[in-house]
């Protein structure tokens, strides 16, 4: 068993700066990001991330995603929750779509670690002040398949792992690439992680903010900005001699400060496999591709116990939809795109390893392509 100290290890232990897709020069869509260009840069989000990682043996981490800092049971928020393909362990499905609420921190981490994760969340849950009598908790999980790099049958995540990745939740840039539950993971032939990127909209789009985190372990053929870089490299799905397996899974998390309900945030939610499809993923039969979309808008939190029968919520008409469809489908791509460009590589399980996208060989076929700094953009504030 790995012990806890291996939490402090982060991606900048394996001492390798790799640049964001879009300090390369790679500019994704039209509209502009927010400051950090994460996930963060919605009011109130908090990301942390816990890694566990030992050379040919432990691969693996968690990473937790809190839709606020304060009590999540006893202030709920709007959440929906998308499948592009079920092949996978997402634990409070059912809940979410049948009341369209979000109590507890979203956890990321291995296949066969979602188990501990919700035994954890319903533990951290459980211990929080003003929370005594709670006695039903409906905690959100999710995974991707890290067994490539990772001893998974180990079972190596422990509680403590979880409650750690959620005690370091911070409204900081998010930490990418091969950190917490993105350490062991592999994506479109290359090292994948985590990656994270927002869009702020124009004030004549209502200046809402769409932020996005991913968890990249899926196949398919790369594609940067419509450049065929996978096929280029030749890595790509059902090309023989790759080495990493075709099929794996996506975990996607849209945040938005958008008041949206939980008709509308699933509407948001399946946008995002768009996003997935621009860099050439295609949900293969395998793969375990969900989206969980939820919104910070203070005004429509669910209080756990209130007096009264009507509740009184704001939400956007669906006209003004279509812009954040717009920010959810670029966001998700250019996270994953950076979950790539910042993924370092791992000496994973029975020495295995999963080669790094060449970044430079990469920007020469987007060059190639015309495919680089185009950065037509919507400033904030503007409209054209």
């Amino acid at each position: 068993m790995v012990l806890a100290v291996l939490v402090a290890i982060t991606a900048a232990s394996f001492a390798q700066n790799r640049p964001r897709a879009r300090e390369a020069g790679i500019v994704v869509g039209v509209l502009s990001p927010g400051p950090d260009n994460g996930i963060t840069d919605v009011k109130g989000v908090l990301v942390g991330h816990a890694t566990l990682y030992h050379p040919d043996s432990v691969c693996t981490g968690v990473t937790a995603i809190l839709p606020h800092g304060g009590n999540m049971f006893q202030d709920k928020v709007p959440a929906a929750v998308y499948v592009g393909n079920g092949f996978g362990k997402l634990t409070g499905v059912t809940q979410i779509r049948e009341l369209g609420l979000l109590e507890t921190p979203i956890i990321l981490t291995n296949t066969l670690s979602v188990g501990t994760a919700l035994q954890s969340l319903v533990s951290y849950i459980l211990d929080l002040p003003g929370n005594e009598r709670v006695r039903s908790v409906n905690g959100v999980a999710g995974e991707t398949n890290d067994g490539w790099l990772n001893d998974i049958r180990g079972l190596h995540i422990d509680k403590e792992h979880i409650i750690a990745a959620i005690k370091a939740a911070s409204t900081n840039p998010v930490e990418e690439g091969s950190v917490g539950a993105g350490t062991g993971t592999t994506c479109l032939g290359f090292k994948g992680g985590i990656g994270t990127s927002s869009r702020r909209l124009p004030k004549g789009m209502g200046s809402w903010t769409v932020g996005v985190l991913v968890q990249t372990n899926f196949g398919g053929i790369l594609r940067i900005n419509g450049a065929p870089v996978g096929r280029e490299l030749g890595r790509y799905s059902f090309k023989r001699e790759l080495e990493s397996p075709e099929e794996g899974s996506c975990m996607i998390v849209i945040a938005t400060d958008a008041p949206l309900l939980s008709r509308n945030l699933e509407r948001l939610a399946s946008r995002a496999v768009l996003g997935l499809a621009r860099c050439g993923g295609f949900c293969s039969n395998g793969s375990g591709d969900y989206v969980i979309s939820f919104s910070t808008y203070p005004q429509n939190r669910s209080p756990y116990q209130t007096s009264g029968a009507l509740e009184d919520k704001s939400t956007l008409r669906n006209e003004e939809m279509s812009s954040l469809f717009l920010a959810a489908v670029e966001a998700t791509e250019e996270a994953i795109l950076n979950s790539l460009f910042k993924a370092t590589e791992v000496q994973g399980f029975h020495g295995h390893t999963t080669g790094i996208l060449p970044i430079e060989k990469a920007i020469s076929i987007c060059r190639k392509y015309n495919a680089l700094n185009w950065d037509q953009s919507l400033p904030p504030g503007k409209t054209k």
